[in-house]
């Protein structure tokens, strides 16, 4: 993507059809989406006339901005961390649902939290053992449940627990449902409901683990597991592998749901809080820019943004 930009914006000439054309070709390849896409491209051509923008360069300033901006994190988006919370944890097989809980065990652990983990999955064969050894590793508990159970039992016994060991974190995992199953998302929904009536104290966190290097069948999941919670944030897996990146502003754009962490590894430690300016800084290969361009960008120079 950053060699898309790069040839769009370093050789444009003027800013005519052909340059917007071009770049939301390289924009919609990067897995930013036709949608997030359309609504850059109809910003920057309202910021091209009313600044009488000339060249490639200072457009990638305004697109900088523009994607920093809605990047952006509210400053409480990591309250949950500092307070007694519940981690419900959802998604489809094989985007890293698993690993990503037994990360997220490890990092409060590592803070002098105490952590609890629930094996709400209880469909899929093998699930609960695998869910085991990455508590093992990280060296918290586990509340789980027969091969088949209801996974609602498994919700009462890890609050039960919670409260009788004064837990601070509880991360839920949930089974790797398919998002157009009508009957598992009504079961995603009544879990919400317990926890809601059991742990009423306990700040809430309802996070969609997604598989960046899907693209925008990512995009479909958080969609579709909305309509089931209200989700507070998203978790990017394998960004260290093929993902383009773009389908992090696909999402925030379209679903206003913001990504808190990634995944940029196999190890028990590579799981890390998402930097919206680490991220657009690689996403625009900000370093390119000359250290006037930065200054402009960082300060918000008055005279080139609104």
């Amino acid at each position: 993507m950053v060699k898309g930009l790069d040839n769009v914006l370093g050789t444009a000439n003027e800013i005519d059809e052909d340059f917007y054309e071009d770049l939301e070709e390289t924009l919609i390849m990067g897995d930013i989406g036709i949608n997030a896409t359309s609504r850059i491209i109809d910003r920057l051509r309202s910021q091209v006339k009313e600044l009488k923008i000339k060249s490639g360069s200072e457009c990638r300033k305004l697109l900088v901005e523009d994607i920093r901006e809605q990047m952006h994190q509210d400053e409480h988006a990591y309250d949950f961390e500092n307070n007694k919370s519940v981690l419900f944890i959802i998604g489809v097989n094989g985007v890293g649902k698993t690993t990503s809980v037994g990360k997220l065990a490890a990092i409060y652990k590592a803070r002098g939290k105490k952590v609890l983990v629930a094996a709400a999955d209880t469909y899929r064969a093998a699930a609960t053992e695998q869910l085991n050894e990455w508590t093992d590793r990280a060296g918290v508990p586990i509340i789980k449940g027969a091969e088949g159970a209801d996974p609602a039992s498994v919700i009462y016994d890890a609050v039960g627990a919670a409260k009788a060991r004064d837990i601070d974190i509880l991360i839920v995992d949930t089974a790797g449902r398919l998002h157009n199953k009508k009957n598992l998302m009504e079961e995603l929904r009544k879990m919400n409901r317990i926890l809601d009536a059991q742990l009423p104290e306990y700040m809430r966190e309802n996070l969609i683990v997604l598989d960046a290097a899907t693209g925008q069948n990512a995009l479909s999941q958080a969609r579709e597991f909305s309509e089931a919670a209200q989700l507070t944030g998203i978790v990017l897996t394998k960004m260290d592998g093929t993902a383009k990146g773009g389908i992090a502003v696909a999402i925030v754009s379209e679903l206003n749901i913001p990504v808190k962490y990634i995944g940029v590894g196999e190890s028990l430690e590579d799981l890390e809080r998402f930097e919206p300016n680490e991220f657009v800084d690689a996403l625009f290969d900000v370093e390119k820019l000359t250290e006037k361009d930065a200054i402009e960008i960082l300060t918000g120079d008055a005279r080139n943004y609104d």
